[in-house]
């Protein structure tokens, strides 16, 4: 049994996890980061458009401040945010996006030469802070090269197994090796999760096919570990079609608009008291662009109909300087010109507002020495809605903030009772599964059961929801997840093999989608990116509350239950957006 051991152990080498491991080691500590890939690979490296923050450096920003950041944030969210913990990052978001300038991160700049800004949606100000459309891949560079200079070992090519605890305390974890094909285990004092969104469970996604939700699925499967807002996915309103890479909400704030198959601009009919409706929140964006597809005023195309971004009148300069990955990619993947065309978009799947819940401080309910950062945890900034340019924000912050608690607590609970036999049972256990796998005798396809759980949450559980379809979903994922235990892989090597890894992680993921169809049918109202068509108004009175999904290894169905959202400066009231209903 290869076995490693550090003081602090990150799942995850994205923003979140690798701001958490600068954190940890620049206090003197060990820490060992595991990784699906290598980081600059990593799925943060796809965010475009830019990260929020209150810098007040352009004419338009004079009078920003963190308490406007914090109002645009929990409207955004639909009142669904945790305010507490939105308050302490809107504070903190300055002053860690100047340090990335300080370590010197490329962000475009004002004729000044200050971090430019630009309008997102749902934001009353231009306080996206970016780097041309590669944000994220600019900030992601800038860490890893500090993570480098640190000399912090990065294990890549590493799966996530499972979680190794006793007396509901976190010890370790196993993964395998993708490259030997064996089982390795990791153990420390304080483990943080940083694995990402799932958003390879829905069929048209912008995430990476690194997005399966691994650290999200293992938390859940101890059966102590709630998941938070399951029922909380964002659709993100432009998705280049036929691919769904993301198309940055960057066009929309730099002036882009939607238009319909008719060349007219339509978002003016669904947001009308709206200033520019085309920078309305991302759900209501979303909705309204496919009740006008709904309405026949979508462009017909072999891959169903959509509609356009219209950036040319952006013009050259602008879409070269300040937009040059969406013109990179509208040629590299459709053949279109954003110079000269318009880009062909509709929404599809791209954050999961859900995620292991946690508190204030980063830390897990139901297991202590772990935390979770990033988009496999609902820390609970973005409620039933993100804003744009708060993802970026909450990697940085919480990856900050875990890494601060955790050398808190490296500090104080210097020892910990580490249970030789709990984690020689654990790589039993995990050794077992693999053998079972690769031996099983079983009839199921495994890339099968996963479309049918892409299908069933795509078709059932998507932009508008309503509760026949939502028992569907419902009794049809609860089959399926029974159809995950019996797998027969077609090739059956333990290294380097796809078909074998998809076949470790489908269980978790079919239960994280199990969660998401039982918690939105419970969930009757609409409230941000849950849109329930039989009851389209947000309930306040009977809804202003937080689901927690837990799943038991006995249930065959999640166990649901819900936390109080706590108001502390801005009491629920309209979001601003004038949607239409």
């Amino acid at each position: 049994m290869d076995a490693y051991f550090s003081d602090a152990l990150i799942i995850g080498a994205g923003l979140a996890g690798e701001r958490a491991a600068i954190e940890i080691a620049s206090e003197g500590f060990s820490v060992n980061i595991i990784s699906l890939v290598p980081p600059r690979q990593s799925h943060s490296n796809a965010a475009q458009g830019g990260v929020q923050a209150s810098l007040n450096n352009t004419k338009e920003t004079a009078d920003d401040n963190w308490r406007i950041h914090f109002d645009d944030t929990v409207k955004g969210s639909d009142w669904g945010a945790d305010q507490r913990v939105v308050e302490k990052i809107c504070k903190l978001a300055p002053e860690l996006v100047r340090q990335f300038d300080y370590w010197g991160a490329a962000f475009s700049r004002t004729k000044e030469g200050k971090i430019n800004q630009r309008a997102f949606g749902g934001a009353s100000k231009p306080r996206c802070a970016f780097a041309s459309d590669e944000t994220g891949h600019i900030l992601l560079n800038i860490l890893d090269s500090q993570v480098m200079a640190l000399k912090i070992p990065i294990f890549i090519r590493r799966q996530l197994l499972s979680l190794i605890y006793t007396n509901e305390e976190v010890i370790g974890v196993t993964a395998l090796n993708l490259v030997k094909g064996t089982i390795e285990v990791f153990t420390a004092k304080v483990i943080i999760l940083a694995t990402g969104g799932a958003g390879r469970l829905y069929e048209e996604t912008t995430n990476s096919r690194i997005s399966f939700g691994d650290g999200c699925a293992v938390a859940l499967e101890t059966g102590l570990v709630p998941v938070g807002n399951p029922e909380a996915i964002q659709f993100h309103p432009t998705c280049l079609v036929p691919t769904s890479i993301l198309v940055t909400e960057g066009c929309r704030g730099d002036g882009g608009v939607l238009l319909d198959k008719n060349g007219r601009e339509f978002m003016g009919d669904y947001c009308p008291t709206m200033k520019n409706p085309n920078l309305a929140s991302r759900d209501v964006v979303s909705r309204s662009m496919m009740r006008h597809i709904k309405k026949n005023f979508g462009v017909e195309s072999p891959y169903g109909p959509h509609l356009w971004l219209d950036i040319k009148r952006l013009g050259k300069e602008h879409i070269k300087t300040k937009l040059s990955g969406v013109d990179l990619l509208c040629r590299d993947y459709v053949n279109v010109n954003p110079i000269k065309e318009y880009i062909p978009v509709r929404p599809s799947q791209h954050y999961t507002m859900f995620g292991i819940k946690t508190g204030e401080s980063c830390e897990v309910y139901g297991l202590a020495r772990l935390f979770a950062v990033g988009e496999c945890a609902c820390w609970d900034v973005h409620g039933f809605n993100r804003l744009g340019g708060n993802s970026l924000l909450e990697t940085i912050a919480a990856g900050y903030t875990a890494g601060q608690e955790a050398g808190k607590y490296l500090y104080m609970e210097n020892t910990q009772n580490f249970s030789d036999l709990k984690i020689a049972e654990e790589y039993q256990k995990q050794t077992k599964r693999l053998e079972e796998l690769t031996k099983n005798r079983g009839k199921e396809n495994v890339f099968g059961v996963y479309r049918e759980i892409q299908k069933t949450l795509t078709e059932k559980v998507g932009i508008f929801r309503k509760e026949n379809e939502l028992k569907e979903a419902v009794a049809k994922l609860a089959i399926l997840c029974g159809k995950t235990q019996r797998i027969k892989l077609g090739y059956r090597e333990t290294a380097a093999n796809l078909e074998l890894q998809l076949a470790l992680r489908l269980p978790g993921m079919a239960k994280l989608a199990l969660c998401t169809a039982q918690a939105a049918l419970l969930r009757k109202e609409s409230r941000g990116s849950h849109y329930r068509e039989d009851y389209p108004d947000r309930d306040d009175k009977n809804w202003l509350k937080r689901t927690l999904a837990y799943f038991p290894e006995e249930n065959d169905l999640p166990r649901i239950e819900y936390e109080p959202v706590e108001i502390t400066l801005l009491p629920p009231g309209d979001r601003g957006y004038g949607e239409k209903k």
